[in-house]
């Protein structure tokens, strides 16, 4: 009989206690369901993301990884006696249901938070390159100016290109006279007997006697100022011509009728590299003569630079010819080759 007693009484006991206890886990229920209303709290659903540190060490063998917010993690260790184990979790159950009642931060600031540790993680973990220098972005900026820019700036290139003639173009720039002898047929055929060239300063650069391939029918003494005794040491042609046209390669070439030159020279120079001062209207007026008619270059030279050449009975020098040619063009340079920047030249 007083088992029975002792039977009852455990069981009335344990039936309060049970009841006071589901009591107690409705009234928790409730509050928290009214704090998540509220906002105060976060679903328990939701799990908190777990967003390693890759700047930690690697867990070892008897360890976790717990997550209690974003961007922190906590180390925690397993020990191997029972009772460490169950203070482990009421730890982690006290902790836990401190963080419920911690107000929860909205979703927007944590996906910032996250976003951002993360990617200051993910810097810092990549290698440091360095910036280029100011300076090489400064010469991109100035390598890419705007169409408008461009234009201007090659329009602006161009004028001055043509407006330098004299100081960039020196270097470039020779004249050339030749003085031609009589062959073939009763001396109808005009043969190199001489070649001169100068620079731009009038400077001679070349000089020879040319000895045609054909034999001389007339030297034609009054105007070319060749005799026989200058065909002893003459150069003979095809040895003259390669080491003329290799003066003349790739340069402004001078003269005055020029193309009778270049038919004794058996040659054909590009015509944009070619300047005529028989052709130029600009020398004619300058002179006081018709524009479009062919001066002679002893008549533009005593009008415009006030010198005699090809005087007397000696016959004409064509060191001196070349040489008033070059300063000729030089009178009128800046202005003829602005025309011909507008105007360019066909071969």
């Amino acid at each position: 009989m007083s088992t029975l007693l002792l039977n009852l009484d455990f069981a009335e006991s344990s039936l309060k206690k049970s009841l006071e206890g589901n009591a107690k886990h409705k009234r928790f229920v409730k509050r928290r369901r009214f704090l998540e209303q509220k906002g105060f709290l976060n679903k328990k659903t939701q799990r908190p993301s777990k967003v390693p540190n890759p700047h930690s060490e690697p867990t070892k063998k008897g360890e976790t990884l717990r997550v209690d917010g974003p961007g922190k993690t906590t180390l925690l260790r397993k020990k191997k006696t029972a009772v460490s184990s169950s203070r482990s979790e009421q730890s982690l159950d006290k902790k836990a249901t401190v963080s419920w009642l911690t107000p929860a931060p909205s979703k927007k600031t944590e996906s910032v938070v996250g976003s951002v540790d993360l990617l200051g993680e993910f810097q810092s973990a990549l290698p440091k390159i360095k910036s280029p220098p100011a300076r090489s972005q400064k010469k991109l900026h100035q390598k890419k100016p705007s169409e408008n820019g461009a234009t201007h700036s090659s329009t602006q290139a161009h004028a001055e290109s043509a407006c330098s003639g004299a100081s960039r173009k020196p270097g470039k720039m020779v004249a050339v006279d030749c003085e031609m002898v009589g062959t073939g047929p009763k001396g109808h055929v005009s043969s190199l007997a001489r070649c001169s060239i100068v620079n731009y300063d009038g400077d001679v650069l070349y000089d020879e006697y040319v000895l045609p391939p054909c034999p001389i029918v007339d030297y034609r003494t009054r105007w070319s100022g060749i005799r026989k005794q200058h065909m002893v040491k003459a150069t003979p042609f095809k040895t003259a011509r390669s080491q003329i046209l290799k003066i003349l390669a790739g340069k402004i070439v001078v003269g005055h009728a020029i193309h009778n030159d270049f038919k004794a020279l058996q040659y054909f120079h590009p015509k944009p590299l070619t300047r005529d001062t028989s052709q130029i209207p600009l020398l004619n007026r300058k002179a006081g003569c018709p524009e479009n008619a062919t001066v002679s270059l002893k008549t533009l030279t005593k009008k415009l630079l006030s010198r005699d050449i090809q005087a007397g009975k000696g016959g004409h020098s064509s060191v001196e010819d070349a040489q008033a040619t070059m300063e000729l063009y030089k009178l009128v340079e800046v202005e003829w080759e602005q025309h011909l920047a507008q105007n360019p030249l066909k071969n």
